[in-house]
């Protein structure tokens, strides 16, 4: 076997290599837990978090006219002796809180 023909095939290796790691990774989602934690910190400023859940398997959700697949959970705060409770949405592609509602 020649040298050229070995580094052929490691190239083509490496190459295809890359592009399922890429296809893999588009496709994956991040945990329910790492979304739940996303959350609480983006809504710390609404106050300590007492209480939060999360739905482990994501659903599809459209908003203006686009699909997204996100984790469904909420969570329990209090501020200055008031208790509030909200509802939100997390893409699970990104973790990125789509909606967030006081339940």
């Amino acid at each position: 076997m020649s040298w050229k023909g070995l580094l052929a095939g490691v190239g083509v290796g490496f190459a295809a290599g890359y592009l399922v790691a890429n296809k893999v990774q588009e496709q994956s989602h991040i945990s329910s837990e790492k979304a739940l934690k996303m959350v609480k910190q983006a809504l710390s400023h609404k106050g300590e978090v007492t209480g939060s859940w999360v739905h482990m398997v994501p659903e599809t959700f459209e908003k203006y006219d686009v699909a997204y697949e996100v984790y469904r959970g909420g969570l329990t705060t209090i501020l200055n002796d008031i208790q509030e409770r909200f509802e939100f949405l997390v893409d699970a592609k990104t973790g990125t809180v789509l909606e967030v509602n006081a339940a």
